[in-house]
């Protein structure tokens, strides 16, 4: 199958909420991926993560990791972009140990400062963070996501032209903040691929056969994203969405944060696997 599919974080099935019991609950569920959460902090010992590794190949499920909410590489405050930094190498250290390939983050807040000066700052702090892992040997990939807010940074060209810019990096699209970013638009499968089309011009191979997605439903409005919803509560054309994914041979992750998580996931790999057999 082209596209693995996993929810983020353990399932709420699971028999309890250790990552161990995630991964045995994903393969007992028909998925293979799961996307560990470190949103509060990066908690996990090294010892742990190597064994949860082992496990995750065991099973073979696949893991990526979210770094920790509290990351803004265009702070005023030079501690907190330090910290910010600290985060994402401590995320991809343990994402090693997992056997993980990406750490997904958020990048930065616009603030008051313009776009362009935002865009810089960020390279700029992003690409010492890609030095540091290519000293570690570090191979694992850094995906900032695009955001589901106009006041955060991360629209589609900008997280595209990270990827551009800084070796080792490549996006992680949440169709579902893009959607809500924009108060509704890209909801269709024209513009789905329309949106596949640039990305593959731009990044090529190195992004079409390894992407990374995060879905799910979500409530928006003129500020963009207020949360996320069940895809049977939200408008997100996930169906026409995965239409297009497969009309392009992406290959990769699937994520699902809908708040229902396994069952949503669940959904979307049928859908899929529907579509692949040309149901």
């Amino acid at each position: 199958m082209s596209l693995k599919f996993g929810t983020a974080g353990v399932p709420l099935s699971a028999k309890d909420s250790t990552t161990e019991a995630g991964i045995k609950r994903i393969k007992e569920l028909g998925l293979d991926a799961m996307e560990v959460e470190f949103v509060h902090g990066v908690r996990m010992k090294e010892d742990k993560a190597l064994k949860v590794g082992v496990l995750a190949k065991e099973e073979s499920v696949s893991l990526s990791c979210h770094a920790p909410y509290y990351i803004n590489l265009n702070s005023r405050e030079k501690d907190k972009v330090e910290a910010s930094k600290a985060r994402i190498l401590d995320t991809a250290r343990i994402a090693k140990l997992l056997g993980a390939e990406s750490v997904v983050f958020h990048p930065a807040f616009y603030a008051d400062d313009s776009k362009e000066a935002v865009l810089a700052k960020v390279i700029r702090e992003l690409s010492e963070i890609r030095e540091v892992l290519a000293e570690e040997n570090n191979p694992v990939i850094l995906r900032p996501e695009t955001t589901g807010k106009p006041s955060q940074f991360g629209d589609l060209k900008e997280t595209i032209r990270l990827a551009q810019e800084i070796p080792g990096v490549l996006p992680c699209l949440d169709f579902s903040h893009l959607h809500a970013r924009d108060n509704g638009k890209y909801n269709s499968y024209d513009e789905f691929c329309a949106i596949l089309e640039g990305i593959a011009e731009i990044l090529g191979e190195r992004w079409v056969k390894n992407a990374h997605f995060h879905i799910s439903g979500i409530e928006y409005g003129a500020k963009g994203e207020k949360k996320h919803l069940v895809l049977k509560e939200a408008d997100l054309q996930y169906e026409e969405l995965l239409k297009a994914l497969l009309s392009f041979g992406i290959e990769g992750t699937v994520i699902c944060e809908s708040p229902n998580l396994e069952e949503d996931t669940l959904i979307l790999q049928k859908t899929y696997l529907n579509l692949l057999a040309g149901k």
